[in-house]
C-alpha cells in the first residue's frame, strides 16, 4: 500500500485577510463619530416644524438702478438691519439666485407687519415746502424730486414740495424717544453727518425766513412718496441760519411700535432696488409641534413594525438588519446635523421614508445568501460564512444600480424644488447613502461575526438564510410562468393608463398655490365649524369665490387668487362669530410670477427624472432594458398622477417630491430584475430571454415582497398618524410602492421582452467567448471594461 508523496509534509496555511477587522474599525469610528456628532449638536428645525414666517422677496429694476446680483446683495445688507432691529430670536436672510431674497423669521405669527417693515423701499427724502393747493399733482415726481403729495395735517390739502436737499444717506443714526419734556409723545431723533447736517440747516434756515402761518414755513420729510411729517420751523430758529447741531425730532403723532419701526426703516437705510413679495409662509407654532410629535410616534411605530417583520423573515440576520437600522438612524441623522441642514416637515417625512428604503439593501443580500446556501451541488452544511459572503458580493451591483436611481430623483428636488419640500431631497440623498453604508459595512460586520460563532454554524436554520422563505416556497411548488402572458398584463396595464389619463382630463388636475399663484390661510376655530358655515361667512365678508374647505381636526382653509393682508385679517373677524375663537394655523402666499416659474421646474425636473434615468440605465444595461424600465415608471407616475386626479387631492410641491420619489423607487425595483436578467444572460447567452426574464421574475419577487412590505409598514403609519399635512404624502408614495411592485412584474419586463425580440442583441460571432460576448450585450459598461483589461478573447 503506497502513500501520497506529500501526505506527510505541513499544508500551507491560507492568508488570514485583514478586510474583516479593517470594515470592523470603519464601521466603529463611524457609529462613534455619528455619536459624538448627535450627542453634541442639535439639528435646525424649519420654520414649518417650530412656527415663524417665511418671507420671499425678489428684487425689481428703479429708474436709475437695475435689479442684478450686485444690488440685491446690497438689499440684503439693508435688509439684515431692518430684521435685527426687529428683534427676532435667531432670524435668517440670504439670497436665493440673482435676484431674490429668503427672509426667515421664528415666532413672527404676523406677516402683515414684517412685510411693512422689510418690504418697504424706505426712500427718506427732505423737501422744502413752495406752497400748498387742494388738487393733487402728478403721480410721478420730478428729476429734481419736486413733487405734490397730501398733507398729513389737513386732510384735502396738498403740499407742493421742491427739490430735495436731503435723503437718508445722510442720516447717521435713528432712535424712538418719547418726549417727555414737551409731552409730544413718541418721536423719531435723526442724527445727521456732516455734511447732511449743514443741509438740514440751510434748509430750516430758508423756511424761517417765511412768516408766520405760512407753508413755506414747513419742511417735509417724505418715505416712500408720503409725508410722514411736515412740521413748521418754530419761532426762534434764525432766518438764513436754520438748525444747527446736526440733529432733529421727527413728529407725528407714533406710537411706541410705529415710532421703533420708523426708526428701524430710517437707520437701516433706504432698499438701492424695490422689492415685492413673491412667496410668504406662516406656520403657527402648535402646528409645528403638533407635526413633529405626530411624525416621530409615526416613524417609531414603522420602524418597530419593519424590525420585527424582517426578524420574522430572516431571524437572526434580521434582528442584526433591525439594530443595523437603529444605527443607520443614528448616522443619517449625525450627518444631516453635521451638513447644517434645516430639518423641514417633508424632510423629516424623507427621513422616515429612507428607513424604510433602507431595508431593500439589507433583503438584497440575504435573499442572495439564501439561494447561495440553498443551491449548493454539495447539499446544506454548516459553513455559513461562504454564502453570506457571496451574497453580499453578488448583491453589490444591484445594490449600487438601485440606490443611484433614487439618488438622481433626490438630486433634482434639491436643485428645483423650493422651500420645506428642498429639505426632503437633501434628507433623502443623506439617507440613501447612510443606508448604503449600513448595509454593506455595519451589517456585513455584525453578518460576519454572528455566522462565525460556533453556536451559529451548529444551528444554520437560526440565521434565517437555511430555510426558504414562504414566497420561495409557494413559487417552488407553484412554478409559475408569468411572462408567458405578457400580452394579456400589458393590456391591462394599457387599461389602468387610459383610466388614469381619463381622470386627468376629464376630472383635471386641482394645481395648489405653488403652481397656480394666490393664498391658502388655515384657520383653527375653539368652535366647531362645518364647510358650508364657513364658506357662507368667507362670501359674506366678499370673497364668494374663495375655496372653502375642512382640514385637519377640524380646521377651515380658505384658498383665493388674491388676498391681501387686510383681507385675510376680515376672513378670520367673520369665522369668529361661527367659529369663535380663531387662530391663523398656516398662512402660504405664492405670486403668480413664482406660481408659473414652480410649474415650469416641476415639469422641467419630471422631464429630467426621464432622461437621467434613461441614460444611466442604457450605461448600466442594453438599451433596450433602460427603454423598459423608464417606460414602467412613466406607467406608475402616471397611475399615480391619475389616482390623485380622480380623487381630487392637491397637485403641489410635496406631490411632486413623492412623484419624484417613485420615479426612484419604480426604477429601483425594475433594477433589480433586469440585474438578475443580465447574470443569466452571462451564464446562458443561447437561452430564451422569457425564460431567462421568469427565472429572474420568480428569483426576485421575494425580495420585491419583502422590501415592499418594509417600505409599506413605514408609509401606512405616516399616512395613519402623520396628521394631514403628511396625508396625501403618505398616500400617493403608498400607491407608488404598489403600483411600482406590480409594474416591474407585468409592464417592465413584457416590454423589454417583446424590444428584445424585434430588437435582439447581437450574436456571438469569432472567437469571442459566448457568455462573455452576452455579458457585454447587456452591459455597456461591462463591455467597456472588459475592453481595457483585454479580456476579451480566448487565444
Amino acid at each position: 500500500m503506497s502513500r501520497a508523496p506529500n501526505s506527510g509534509a505541513p499544508q500551507p496555511r491560507k492568508p488570514v485577510s485583514r478586510t474583516p477587522l479593517w470594515r470592523a474599525v470603519v464601521a466603529l469610528c463611524v457609529v462613534a463619530l455619528s455619536l459624538y456628532v448627535a450627542l453634541t449638536q442639535t439639528a435646525r428645525l424649519g420654520l414649518d416644524l417650530r412656527g415663524g414666517t417665511h418671507i420671499v422677496l425678489e428684487t425689481k429694476d428703479s429708474p436709475t438702478v437695475t435689479a442684478d446680483a450686485a444690488s440685491t446683495d446690497r438689499a440684503l445688507e439693508v435688509l439684515r438691519q431692518r430684521v435685527d432691529a426687529l428683534g427676532v430670536a435667531e432670524p435668517g436672510i440670504a439670497r436665493s439666485g440673482e435676484k431674490r431674497i429668503i427672509v426667515e423669521l421664528p415666532g413672527v405669527q404676523d406677516p402683515r407687519k414684517a412685510a411693512e417693515v422689510i418690504g418697504r423701499t424706505a426712500q427718506l427724502t427732505v423737501h422744502p415746502v413752495t406752497g400748498e393747493r387742494p388738487e393733487p399733482g402728478g403721480k410721478k415726481p420730478a428729476a429734481d424730486g419736486s413733487r405734490t403729495l397730501p398733507d398729513p395735517d389737513r386732510p384735502g390739502n396738498h403740499l407742493v414740495l421742491g427739490p430735495t436737499v436731503l435723503s437718508g444717506v445722510g442720516v447717521k443714526d435713528a432712535e424712538a424717544r418719547l418726549d417727555q419734556q414737551t409731552l409730544a409723545g413718541w418721536t423719531v431723533s435723526l442724527d445727521f453727518r456732516d455734511k447732511a447736517g449743514d443741509a438740514w440747516a440751510r434748509v430750516t434756515g430758508k423756511a424761517a425766513c417765511a412768516p408766520q402761518g405760512a407753508p413755506e414755513r414747513r419742511v417735509a420729510i417724505t418715505l416712500d412718496d408720503k409725508i410722514i411729517s411736515a412740521p413748521g420751523v418754530n419761532p426762534d430758529v434764525r432766518c438764513d441760519v436754520g438748525i444747527t447741531g446736526g440733529e432733529t425730532q421727527i413728529t407725528g403723532g407714533f406710537g411706541q411700535a410705529e415710532a421703533r419701526d420708523l426708526a428701524a426703516l430710517v437707520k437701516g437705510g433706504a432698499l438701492p432696488v424695490p422689492v415685492d413679495i413673491v412667496e410668504q409662509r406662516t406656520v403657527g407654532p402648535t402646528l409645528g409641534a403638533d407635526a413633529i410629535a405626530a411624525s416621530t410616534e409615526a416613524a417609531l411605530i414603522g420602524i418597530a413594525l419593519t424590525a420585527l417583520f424582517i426578524t420574522v423573515v430572516y431571524r437572526l440576520l434580521g434582528a442584526l438588519a433591525a439594530l443595523a437600522l437603529a444605527l443607520y438612524g443614528l448616522i443619517s441623522y449625525a450627518a444631516l446635523v453635521a451638513l447644517g441642514a434645516t430639518l423641514t416637515l417633508p424632510g423629516l417625512a424623507g427621513f422616515v421614508l429612507a428607513i424604510g428604503m433602507a431595508v431593500d439593501a439589507n433583503v438584497l443580500v440575504f435573499e442572495r445568501a439564501r439561494e447561495e446556501y440553498l443551491g449548493r451541488p454539495g447539499g446544506r452544511s454548516t459553513d455559513l460564512a461562504e454564502p453570506v459572503r457571496t451574497g453580499f458580493a453578488k448583491a453589490w451591483s444591484a445594490v449600487i444600480d438601485s440606490n443611484v436611481t433614487t439618488l438622481l430623483a433626490a438630486g433634482l428636488l434639491f436643485f428645483f424644488a423650493t422651500g420645506p419640500v428642498k429639505g426632503f431631497g437633501v434628507t433623502l440623498c443623506v439617507g440613501v447613502l447612510a443606508s448604503m453604508v449600513t448595509a454593506l459595512v455595519i451589517t456585513r460586520v455584525l453578518a460576519d461575526f454572528a455566522v462565525a460563532r460556533p453556536f451559529v454554524r451548529r444551528r444554520p436554520a437560526l440565521t434565517g438564510i437555511a430555510s426558504t422563505g414562504r414566497v420561495r416556497t409557494w413559487l417552488a411548488r407553484r412554478d409559475p410562468d408569468l411572462v408567458r402572458h405578457r400580452r394579456r398584463w400589458l393590456g391591462a396595464s394599457a387599461l389602468l393608463v387610459a383610466v388614469a389619463v381619463a381622470g386627468i382630463v376629464l376630472r383635471g388636475l386641482d394645481f395648489g398655490v405653488e403652481f397656480t399663484g394666490g393664498r391658502l390661510v388655515e384657520y383653527s376655530t375653539s368652535r366647531s365649524v362645518d364647510a358650508d358655515t364657513a364658506r357662507r361667512a368667507v362670501s359674506d365678508a366678499g370673497f364668494p369665490r374663495a375655496v372653502v374647505q375642512e382640514s385637519g381636526d377640524g380646521d377651515i382653509t380658505v384658498r383665493t387668487e388674491r388676498l391681501t393682508d387686510d383681507e385675510q385679517r376680515r376672513v378670520l373677524r367673520a369665522l369668529e362669530e361661527p367659529g369663535g375663537k380663531v387662530t391663523v394655523e398656516r398662512d402660504e402666499l405664492i405670486g403668480p410670477s413664482l406660481g408659473a416659474e414652480l410649474r415650469q421646474k416641476a415639469l422641467i425636473a419630471l422631464g429630467i427624472a426621464v432622461g437621467a434615468q434613461l441614460i444611466y440605465l442604457s450605461v448600466r444595461f442594453r438599451w433596450t432594458l433602460a427603454a423598459a424600465a423608464v417606460s414602467a415608471m412613466v406607467h406608475d407616475v402616471l397611475l399615480v398622477v391619475g389616482l390623485f386626479a380622480w380623487l381630487g387631492k392637491p397637485i403641489d410641491s410635496v406631490f411632486l417630491a413623492a412623484v419624484l420619489t417613485v420615479i426612484g423607487y419604480s426604477v429601483n425595483d425594475t433594477v433589480v430584475v433586469f440585474d438578475r436578467v443580465r447574470e443569466g444572460r452571462r451564464r446562458d447567452p443561447r437561452a430564451d430571454l422569457a425564460a431567462v426574464a421568469n427565472r429572474a421574475v420568480v428569483q426576485t419577487l421575494p425580495r420585491t415582497v419583502n422590501t415592499g412590505m418594509g417600505a409599506l409598514f413605514i408609509l401606512s403609519a405616516l399616512f395613519v398618524l402623520g396628521g394631514d399635512s403628511l396625508a396625501d404624502f403618505s398616500l400617493a408614495l403608498i400607491a407608488g410602492v404598489v403600483v411600482g411592485m406590480a409594474s416591474t412584474v407585468f409592464t417592465a419586463v413584457p416590454i423589454a421582452v417583446a424590444l428584445e425580440r424585434r430588437n435582439p442583441a447581437p450574436p456571438p460571432s469569432g472567437r469571442v467567448e459566448r457568455g462573455a460576448e452576452a455579458a457585454d450585450a447587456y452591459s455597456p459598461l461591462e463591455a467597456r471594461r472588459r475592453k481595457e483589461r483585454g479580456t476579451g478573447a480566448v487565444v
